[in-house]
């Protein structure tokens, strides 16, 4: 086993056991709700072209922005681990920058749209199209 895997080993199994605890999940006396409202996941039948547009919108960023942020986390791991070589450390930097252009670009995103949300009012996360119909 080399170096990166020992380390990505140890980091995802201390993940996993931060993250899933038994014995809190076992100490529940009711069963946990994860506090969703019905009117945030409207149900099949009441889809239409713009919840699947908004949704599918919202689906790209959070998946972008974990993308980016694995490859940074990645990117650091790569930098430990390449112990002083030149052109290891010179790979390990290249993807951090990357990493941290995607993440600002996919922030950035973001913010544009709560901005348009702010200043005039469109949604862009829950468009509403009109129809010619009721």
């Amino acid at each position: 086993m080399t170096k990166i895997e020992k380390i990505l080993t140890v980091v995802f199994t201390s993940a996993g056991a931060i993250l899933v605890n038994p014995v809190t999940a076992l100490a529940q006396a009711v069963a946990p709700t994860i506090g969703l409202r019905p009117t945030e996941f409207p149900t099949l039948t009441g889809m239409n072209i713009s919840t699947i547009v908004s949704g599918g919108i919202r689906l790209v960023l959070v998946i972008a922005a974990l993308l980016f942020f694995f490859m940074l986390v990645f990117g650091g791991i790569q930098w430990i681990v390449s112990g002083g070589d030149k052109a290891g450390s010179e790979n390990a930097r290249k993807k951090i920058t990357n990493a941290l252009i995607g993440l600002a670009i996919v922030f950035a995103a973001w913010a544009i749209v709560s901005l348009i949300n702010a200043l005039f009012g469109i949604d862009i996360f829950n468009l509403q199209v009109p129809t010619l119909y009721k």
